[in-house]
């Protein structure tokens, strides 16, 4: 109980600290809520409300099992009222890039020597923009194997017949909205596991629910479902990247488990407690390589700490913006926009998404468990060194034998957290935030035309670096 106390004694300090220090970034806000039109203010989702409304809807119908139980378990997070921050960005973009004239978009691409009968593809390019996601690809009785009515394998309830041209959303872009809700939710579920967590979205997690081996059965089957939704959008290039955000996911979470820019240890993992199998000398496998030499007496270079932010740089690009990203860049390719906007629109997704994961792991040392809706002060416990962490290794090299055997002795937690609030780690993550967060808003009006939905966007990206959960 003592270590608790002195943890929130400490969360409690930085929390105060940082709230008399931010009145430039309070002016800053309020600059930026003097140039968002009023109705945005008050329901910055307006414009997309009717496909946010009918989204866990149709994900229920994506993924519907035929057992009873595995339903429940993947429809779990769904009931509760989660952010819902990346299928909204999906939706969002994809407003504001019907915004661009039609005679705009040459990046239409049809791969007519992969299906070259298909009668879809017999189509002019530029209709094919308007098309639903396939129901099916492969023949029914194949895909519904012994049992022709099982959910499983029916296909998805299609979405409404007529384009809605005022609200400009494609069929398509619809659909990937929700395949990104279903990945994240998965990956969800995978990370409760993983992380030992008890509480999502304010109740039980879903391990704590259903027992881990339900929890990490569903995330799995969320992703194959979702893997299947992705083929049917019939565009080679989108499912190339959403299906390779999956596997970004699972690198990042092992980049986490086992960092390589503080640990030169590859034979063993858990801290060091296990030993792993040594590596076969018939197959190469190249990977990224963030090892620094360390000092014998455990005081670390500057040029330890630096790679060791480029670590978690790369780290919090894989685990949280990739999907971001890929599936703003996956928008904007079914727009049939031009290559210069969908760069941006990647870009967009890339710097939103280290800042939302940099505000995240602020929140961790300043927010109280019930405000984030699951535990606070998880990282630490973990063993894992976040941004603030880092920029307080950086002026205080005695931090590194701290961070590299992962907070694991006794004391250790609560020395790193002064030493965070001692030398203004949360602040200086707040800061790097912002500026992620104006290189976003650049990207955003460098690919997109002013519009309602471009100031919603530009409205969301600004209230990242103010949220409380």
């Amino acid at each position: 109980m003592l270590q608790v106390r002195t943890v929130w004694g400490v969360k409690k300090r930085l929390s105060n600290a940082v709230r008399f220090k931010s009145s430039f970034a309070t002016a800053l806000a309020t600059a930026a809520r003097l140039v968002t039109p009023r109705s945005l203010l008050n329901n910055p989702v307006s414009l997309v409300s009717q496909e946010m409304n009918t989204l866990a809807k149709n994900i229920v119908a994506l993924m519907g099992s035929g057992h009873p139980t595995l339903n429940r378990v993947t429809g779990y997070y769904f009931e509760a009222e989660g952010k819902k921050v990346r299928p909204m960005l999906v939706l969002l973009i994809s407003r504001a890039l019907a915004e661009i004239p039609l005679e705009e978009r040459n990046r239409i691409k049809v791969d007519y020597t992969d299906v070259p009968e298909d009668p879809v593809y017999s189509k002019p390019p530029q209709s094919l923009l308007f098309e639903h996601p396939a129901k099916n690809l492969s023949p029914l009785h194949i895909l519904h194997g012994i049992k022709p009515l099982n959910p499983l394998t029916k296909g998805p309830e299609p979405l409404p017949q007529e384009f809605d041209k005022e609200r400009g959303i494609l069929p398509k872009q619809r659909r990937l909205a929700e395949i990104v809700e279903m990945i994240h939710t998965a990956s969800l579920l995978h990370d409760d596991v993983i992380d030992y967590s008890d509480t999502r979205r304010g109740r039980a997690s879903g391990n704590v629910a259903f027992t881990n081996k339900m929890a990490v059965l569903a995330g799995d089957f969320l992703l194959g479902r979702a893997t299947v939704s992705i083929s049917r959008l019939r565009n080679p290039e989108v499912v190339e990247l959403v299906s390779n955000s999956i596997a970004n996911l699972v690198e990042g979470e092992f980049m986490q488990l086992k960092n390589t820019a503080i640990d030169n240890d590859l034979t063993t993992i858990a801290n060091g407690s296990q030993k792993i199998p040594p590596a076969s000398t018939k197959l190469t496998n190249n990977a990224h390589d963030y090892r620094v030499s360390v000092e014998a007496n455990g005081q670390a270079p500057q040029a330890m700490v630096t790679t060791a932010f480029e670590y978690y740089l790369h780290k919090t690009y894989l685990k949280t913006a990739a999907l971001i990203s890929k599936s703003s860049r996956a928008a904007a390719i079914l727009s049939g926009a031009k290559d210069p906007v969908i760069e941006e629109c990647y870009n967009f997704g890339k710097n939103l998404g280290i800042c939302f994961q940099l505000v995240d792991d602020m929140l961790d040392f300043t927010v109280s468990a019930k405000d984030l809706g699951k535990p606070a002060g998880a990282d630490l416990q973990l063993g894992i060194a976040t941004a603030p962490v880092l920029y307080a290794w950086k002026e205080d090299s005695s931090l590194g034998p701290l961070i590299q055997r992962n907070f694991s002795q006794p004391g250790d937690v609560e020395r790193t957290a002064e030493a965070v609030a001692t030398h203004d780690g949360v602040s200086k993550t707040r800061e790097l935030a912002h500026e992620y967060r104006d290189r976003a808003l650049a990207n955003l009006r460098n690919a997109l035309p002013e519009s309602d939905a471009r100031s919603a966007l530009e409205f969301l990206t600004n209230s990242i670096v103010t949220r409380r959960k």
